[in-house]
């Protein structure tokens, strides 16, 4: 790569680098001041709610980075272009589209490091973050397999095959040792339902009891159930399509076709965790015209506020389209790349446009 590649790739990686570092000090301010207001409950202190907080960072490194390329890259750009390097490069011969090549070079490091942070880095720190917090607060320990949830509690293991939208329990197996981690009951509920009394009641439970020389087998149409395990907690700890790798997500996405369920919501969160590196390479190319564009509108302060604005509309496009995709049965694909390919073709027409003149 030419010096001037090379000059172009270090001050873009630079300007992403400080957007990046002021975006997550942000984001892990807010994620503070949340974790603090669980502060005493339980055994969560302050150590823990730090903890907390810095674990949550490399899942919003991978959220973020689109929307830091594309501010970083703005504004390296309108640095070029008000200090007039840009109208230099171009009228010694460098063409629009070796200034594309250089953006693509630097935007596939970006694009690997993302793929990092989503599929590896991020996915990881997110469990371990909720089960810290769930350990401190609760003493459960939580965790989400192809076979459900499972999770301990006092002196039990619970698993639950499915938890709904309303915090209502599918399929619970709750086994029951004691002190001896000796196996005394096994129940099995169909569902089970948290009540005002804050207490679970599970119905159609199978129980069986286990003595030194037989098992004992009891029908019982509904029993209740006191844990300290809470509809809101769940919600928590429950592992969102978003927080997954896409491998896990096709892993996941397969077992429930598998068992003829409905798996367009982890479908659309694979496509789209396959979409972000691709996203990031259209947010530097759309960048190069915007930064053009703007070069006699205002100063840099101006590029880089239209820079965060046009990050926030992609956002919001990715997450409306995902949500109309799984409210109308888009195709995973379409709903996915939608918002990606409509904005790498308004950054191309931009380009082309600019070139005309």
């Amino acid at each position: 790569m030419s010096i001037l590649g090379r000059y172009l790739m270090r001050e873009i990686f630079l300007a992403t680098a400080l957007v990046m570092a002021a975006l997550l000090l942000l984001f892990a301010f807010f994620d503070l001041v949340e974790a603090v207001k669980d502060i005493g409950r339980g055994t969560y202190q302050l150590r823990h709610a730090l903890r907390h907080v810095l674990l949550l960072v490399p899942g919003h490194v991978y959220q973020i980075f689109p929307i830091a390329v594309l501010i970083g890259t703005l504004f390296a750009l309108a640095q070029f272009m008000a200090s007039s390097e840009y109208t230099v490069m171009r009228t010694s011969g460098v063409s629009v589209t070796r200034v594309i090549g250089v953006l693509l070079a630097a935007g596939t490091v970006l694009a690997g490091i993302t793929m990092i942070f989503g599929e590896y880095v991020g996915p990881y720190t997110d469990q371990l973050a909720q089960r810290l917090r769930s350990r401190a607060i609760t003493g459960i320990v939580m965790q989400e397999f192809r076979s459900g949830l499972w999770l301990k509690d006092d002196k039990s293991f619970i698993n639950v095959r499915e938890v709904t939208d309303k915090g209502e329990l599918k399929g619970v197996r709750i086994y029951e040792f004691d002190e001896g981690l000796k196996l005394l009951t096994v129940s099995e509920a169909q569902s089970g339902a948290y009540d005002r009394e804050r207490r679970w009641v599970l119905s159609d439970v199978k129980r069986t009891s286990l003595t030194e020389v037989r098992a004992e087998v009891s029908h019982l149409p509904s029993i209740e159930w006191h844990s300290v395990l809470e509809p809101s907690l769940l919600n928590v700890l429950l592992i969102k399509p978003a927080q997954m790798s896409a491998a896990s997500l096709y892993t996941f996405s397969r077992h429930l076709r598998d068992n003829r369920q409905r798996s367009l919501r982890y479908e659309i969160a694979m496509w789209t965790k396959i979409a972000y590196p691709i996203a990031v390479l259209m947010m530097m190319v759309l960048a190069l015209p915007f930064a053009y564009f703007q070069r006699r509108q205002g100063g840099v302060g101006g590029r880089i506020f239209a820079g965060i604005m046009l990050g926030l509309a992609f956002y919001l496009a990715n997450q409306l389209a995902a949500h109309l995709g799984l409210l109308n049965d888009w195709p995973p694909q379409a709903a996915a790349l939608g918002p990606t390919v409509l904005f790498l073709g308004v950054a191309l027409t931009m380009i082309w446009r600019q070139e005309r003149r």
